[in-house]
């Protein structure tokens, strides 16, 4: 006698339940997703904007027989800290008058980073920044390339490619603070010499950075966000041969 065969599978109603079970998974988890891929997508692409903008600045110490390198800064904005940038700077005595001045390398435009990403000099454990102010102060900094194209650290303070400190330039990145701020002419702060308030100061040329996700930056503690985030955050150290970035 032939057995009958038997057929198992899922009704109609199963399968419905199944798929809007997936459905739902599915809706719940794309934000997480998104987040994931986004974060992803900013580190990497901020690492290949860095990477092509160290390779120019080689260019244009080799080019130009002088030290070149650039200059991670926040642009002005009346709200508050406004995006940062990588500026191409040029050591130029003849135009800004000092022995470390340098201006912004003319036509080549500020590259701006991506909102959800910073770039900060690698700072030691004893470092304070409890306050913006200190935060500002540590995600504005140079990375400087002689002109044989050998990193060098290097005393830097950023000026208008006039020179001046009377708001008479029409520099259009750098410019002092009551040009950028009141006149609107300029995007960055020049840099002070004592950096008293909110203003940049000169200082020597770093050879490492970091690259934090803002966000997660801003929703640390005050008091710990060396402890609890950057401390686990690899620090990228530039190849003074060869202008590459290493990550340790």
């Amino acid at each position: 006698m032939n057995a009958k065969s038997r057929q198992s599978g899922l009704t109609l109603m199963e399968q419905t339940v199944v798929v809007a079970c997936i459905a739902a998974l599915v809706v719940l988890g794309l934000p997480a997703v998104r987040t994931f891929v986004k974060s992803f997508e900013s580190q990497g692409s901020t690492k290949a904007m860095i990477s092509a903008a160290l390779a120019s600045a080689r260019a244009v110490a080799a080019k130009e027989q002088h030290y070149a390198g650039i200059r991670f800064q926040h642009r002005y904005h009346e709200d508050g800290k406004g995006s940062q940038y990588i500026i191409f700077i040029l050591h130029d005595f003849d135009k800004t008058e000092l022995a470390n001045g340098f201006r912004a390398v003319e036509g080549i435009e500020p590259i701006k980073l991506p909102d959800a990403v910073g770039a900060m000099e690698v700072i030691d454990r004893d470092s304070d920044i409890d306050d913006e102010d200190k935060v500002t102060d540590k995600t504005t900094f140079s990375i400087v390339f002689s002109p044989a194209g050998k990193m060098v650290i290097h005393d830097v303070r950023t000026r208008n490619r006039d020179g001046e400190t009377n708001n008479t330039s029409e520099d259009d990145i750098f410019n002092t603070e009551t040009n950028v701020q009141v006149n609107k002419i300029g995007m960055f702060v020049q840099d002070y010499r004592d950096g008293s308030g909110n203003h940049p100061q000169e200082e020597l040329s770093k050879n490492s950075f970091r690259i934090y996700d803002r966000n997660l930056f801003e929703k640390v503690d005050v008091n710990r966000r060396y402890s609890d985030y950057l401390e686990h955050l690899e620090a990228i150290y530039i190849n003074p041969y060869t202008g590459t970035m290493i990550e340790r």
